[in-house]
């Protein structure tokens, strides 16, 4: 487990989401304040990788911003392999936290055997798979930005010259699946004869190999990049062609080749599941509706540097489009299975 420092741990960076800076960023002012009476909640985060990769991120920024608020009192453990994670859920079950969220995406079966051992705390999980009523204190979540990630195709269409996109994920699971799907729809509604290449790496976090394939993909002719992964970006840049972000903004790393990106919100799924258990009603569910557009748990990233380069019709059906997802009128395709090369 991290090392801990006024009763929150810290991990190899666990800091640098602690400033004030970052608080601020992950969007404290949408936090209510939880009154002298009541007492936080007990939290800790269960990680896989470093807490600044994208995934993880936001559920570590919105843990921040939630104990920050008052609402909670948060520890995490980053960098936990599969193998430990069982485990690490047990040692924070019998400290008597009484909720534990994290990603069990290559757990599934044993974080479940663990979670029958402790029905009295809550856990809150990344999964692909369903709630299940023989876990009742197993919610589960999924990235479901599928919105997001439609009207960035629709910009990286407006954006890309030759119509040859890259497209570089971790793995096929659901949760990439549907995000590259519904970019490739967007991309098609301003380029409907594109072309797509599409790899994963078998990882999800090895930013040098995610770069190689995609150096791969631009000697394939790709003049636009999908950067699902760490390392995308980055070869996009050396090559001087475009890349789309995908759950964090990183265009301040690179803002001559960032366009725009499709983000995740962590904070409305952390504070439902947050208002259930302090009304005692936790219980299996999925979570993944409150990563929807609508619900405010997706967005898409400003433009910045890029504003005023992005064709204004493309600007003009992103907002139409994004208007309509807000108002029900317009859904975006959820395709959960694996995608390929064009």
């Amino acid at each position: 487990m991290a090392k801990t420092r006024d009763g929150i741990a810290i991990g190899r960076r666990g800091l640098l989401l602690g400033s004030a800076g970052a608080v601020a960023a992950a969007g404290l002012g949408l936090w209510p304040r939880r009154g002298l009476a009541a007492e936080p909640i007990t939290v800790a985060g269960i990680y896989t990788v470093p807490v600044e990769q994208q995934w993880v991120s936001r559920l570590h920024k919105a843990a921040e911003a939630a104990k920050a608020a008052g609402l909670i009192e948060y520890t995490f453990s980053e960098n936990t392999a599969n193998t430990d994670y069982p485990r690490v859920m047990r040692e924070y079950a019998e400290a008597g936290v009484q909720l534990i969220m994290g990603e069990i995406f290559g757990v599934e079966q044993e974080a479940r055997e663990v979670v029958l051992d402790y029905p009295e705390t809550a856990f809150l999980l990344g999964s692909s798979f369903p709630p299940d009523d023989a876990y009742p204190n197993l919610a589960v979540f999924d990235n479901y930005i599928q919105d997001a990630s439609y009207l960035s195709g629709i910009v990286a269409g407006a954006m890309s010259q030759s119509g040859n996109i890259g497209m570089v994920g971790g793995f096929p699971i659901p949760e990439v699946n549907r995000l590259m799907y519904a970019f490739m729809a967007g991309v098609r509604e301003v380029k409907p004869d594109a072309t797509f290449q599409v790899s994963f790496i078998g990882s999800w976090f090895d930013p040098p190999k995610a770069k190689e394939t995609a150096f791969a993909m631009i000697e394939n002719g790709a003049d636009l990049l999908y950067a699902e992964r760490f390392g995308v970006s980055d070869a996009a840049q050396e090559k001087g062609v475009l890349a789309i972000g995908n759950v964090i903004d990183t265009q301040a790393d690179y803002p001559d080749t960032v366009v725009a990106s499709a983000l995740w919100h962590f904070g409305p799924t952390l504070q439902a599941a947050l208002d259930r258990i302090a009304a005692g009603t936790f219980e299996a569910a999925d979570y993944g509706a409150y990563s929807f557009m609508k619900e405010g748990g997706c967005s898409l990233a400003p433009l910045g540097t890029f504003a005023g380069k992005v064709p204004q019709s493309a600007l003009d059906l992103v907002a139409e489009r994004e208007a309509a997802i807000k108002a029900g009128s317009f859904t975006v395709e959820i395709n959960d299975t694996e995608p390929k090369s064009s």
